[in-house]
């Protein structure tokens, strides 16, 4: 758990971005690459980008240095993400290039200790080195790849969230805007503990706190290493899983996967289904149904309540409404 610890003046300076920020949504981007978190959210978020990957070198290049530097748990060096006024693309490059050598070897060094460093890592703080520059131009390409046909979507997803935590600050003011950030964290004044990874304290010492909505960040928010450097909580935004299924032109089966399709199906056509059930019907053994519905829950397409001894699953009104769409 990661608790902030907020005086009278923090309260006073809390900031939600408006925008989205593009280093922290590339940063967040290339952990949900690697990782099978989100079937329904990311799935044809990833097969698309790595579908644009295998027929691009250029951008599996300008990938590979980003995904050794971005390991998708543990720690992650904070000048990939620096703080810019509108979260733009160019000013944050222009931070990433201006990081210190000093704080580059700092960082670097604590990544080292986590996880072995290739070589060329060690060009990244060295005097004269056009290391950071070609680094830089890395995050410029894979930005392209990874955020650019999808900006729309994860502009809209922030804006709506914009506007929600904003609406709670007009009607209830700061305690009512934090109180929005459950379930991933709650306000017990004068303290927000946040669902996190590892125990941390962070004592905002009137600097205030900036909050940043992300498309990409997942399950629960991240914040900086550092506690030194200014306070930032990234925190996911909603999802909104029937726009993504109408935006995709591949149609449902290849968005959830054949035997999610067909267990979502069953599931509507005959109603509640204990998981035995849903298993013999799909044809497949006791735990893979027992997975594959635990993705679609994630996904709000399902609902599981349990009877006596046994658990019932079945069909939600998005997920009735996910299939008439298809």
């Amino acid at each position: 758990m990661l608790r902030i610890h907020f005086t009278s003046r923090d309260l006073q300076h809390i900031w939600v971005a408006r925008r989205p920020h593009v280093l922290w949504e590339l940063v967040c981007g290339v952990c949900r690459l690697d990782a099978r978190q989100g079937a329904l959210e990311f799935g044809h978020w990833r097969r698309s980008v790595r579908e644009g990957l295998a027929e691009d070198p250029r951008a599996r290049r300008a990938l590979s240095p980003l995904q050794t530097l971005i390991p998708s748990v543990g720690y992650i060096p904070d000048f990939l993400t620096p703080s810019v006024p509108d979260g733009g693309l160019a000013a944050g490059l222009d931070e990433v290039r201006a990081t210190s050598r000093t704080r580059l070897t700092r960082e670097l060094s604590r990544l080292a200790e986590s996880q072995p460093l290739p070589p060329w890592v060690s060009t990244l703080d060295r005097p004269g080195s056009k290391g950071l520059v070609a680094f830089t131009r890395a995050l410029e390409v894979s930005a392209e790849t990874l955020l650019e046909p999808y900006w729309p979507r994860i502009r809209t997803a922030v804006g709506d969230d914009v506007e929600l935590r904003s609406r709670a600050l007009l009607d209830g003011g700061t305690s009512a805007l934090l109180n929005t950030l459950r379930p991933h964290a709650r306000w017990q004044a004068p303290v927000l503990e946040v669902d996190y990874p590892v125990d941390r304290e962070l004592h905002l010492e009137g600097r205030g706190l900036l909050l940043v909505p992300s498309y990409f960040c997942w399950r629960r928010p991240t914040a900086l290493a550092d506690p030194t450097l200014g306070p930032v909580l990234v925190y996911p935004v909603a999802k909104h899983p029937l726009e993504i299924v109408r935006a995709s032109r591949d149609g449902l089966e290849r968005l959830l996967g054949r035997t999610r399709t067909v267990v979502l199906a069953h599931l509507a056509d005959h109603g509640a289904r204990t998981t035995s059930e849903v298993a013999a019907a799909a044809d497949i053994a006791l735990p893979g149904a027992s997975y594959q519905l635990g993705i679609l829950r994630e996904g709000g397409l399902i609902a599981s309540r349990r009877e006596g001894q046994y658990v019932r699953h079945s069909a939600t009104t998005l997920g009735l409404r996910l299939l008439d769409e298809h």
